[in-house]
């Protein structure tokens, strides 16, 4: 840690969530004071008016969108949160992206554009999203994830190396102002051979059955989903899962000094703690 950083404030949004929680720990091992933004703190991405009270003496913040980062809108929240708290004197702004998501750059830009001190952090598909969100019911429930990946691979990361990485940024002065950090886990797996291996640490029979992204979308919208969210991850799905990310990136290493944790060592410590037990 720099001198300049040994008392940064950072305003970490979706503190709750599954990156947001995992940048706050982080944050707060580095010896970073983090002041949560949520819903039950009483800050929402859609109502600007609770987006003052939430920066005013901070000296960074973390900035996930509640949704997908590509979705509509997002690239407009964005932009206006960011020049908001550049306006408040929050300079320090890091941006969690996604990996070959086109709407994605967008909401860079936006960033880019604010006239924040800014980096972007971008993200190889979850490993949590298989133990955290919708999936994990389909998984403890039924047995069986259905999902629109085919057989592309991908390098799940783990939230946790997203925090770690986060927090060191954060905490290394001007090193990364101005950078992109894409994040991945260290191989490549199917879905179905995700699914494997948590059935492996489970001691469960677990299937994985694909349906294309359109299918998938149905799905959604017959679960509840609004038809514009829908839309936007029909899309979502449809680039991201088309092979265009199966390959590695290096930057939990570049900025850590090691390996990324593996969807194995994932699998395990879930299992242990009976994410998908019955």
């Amino acid at each position: 840690m720099t001198e300049n950083t040994r008392n940064m404030t950072v305003v970490v949004t979706g503190a709750s969530g599954r990156t947001g929680s995992r940048v706050a720990r982080s944050a707060r091992a580095a010896g970073l004071t983090v002041r949560a933004a949520s819903r039950a703190q009483g800050f929402d991405w859609h109502h600007p008016s609770t987006w003052a009270r939430v920066l005013r003496g901070a000296d960074a913040a973390y900035l996930v969108h509640p949704s997908d980062i590509g979705a509509p809108g997002a690239a407009e929240a964005v932009g206006a949160l960011a020049r908001e708290a550049v306006g408040a004197g929050v300079r320090r702004l890091v941006l969690l992206s996604a990996r070959g998501q086109d709407r994605a750059r967008d909401a860079e830009e936006a960033l880019h554009v604010s006239g924040a001190d800014w980096t972007v952090v971008r993200a190889a598909w979850f490993a949590q999203n298989f133990s955290e969100g919708p999936l994990v019911e389909e998984l403890r429930l039924g047995g069986e994830l259905v999902f629109p990946a085919g057989e592309v691979r991908e390098p799940f990361v783990d939230v946790r190396d997203i925090g770690d990485v986060v927090a060191a940024v954060l905490s290394a002065g001007d090193r990364y102002v101005g950078e992109t950090v894409t994040v991945s886990g260290p191989r490549l797996l199917t879905f179905g051979e995700a699914v494997a291996e948590i059935g492996k640490a489970t001691g469960r029979e677990l299937a994985y059955r694909a349906v294309s992204a359109r299918e998938y979308g149905e799905r959604l919208a017959g679960f509840g989903v609004p038809e514009g969210e829908v839309g936007a991850l029909v899309e979502a799905f449809e680039q991201l899962l088309d092979g265009r990310n199966a390959f590695l990136s290096d930057g939990v290493r570049e900025v850590l000094g090691r390996a990324p944790r593996d969807f194995a060592e994932f699998a395990r410590e879930a299992a242990a703690a009976g994410t998908w037990t019955v």
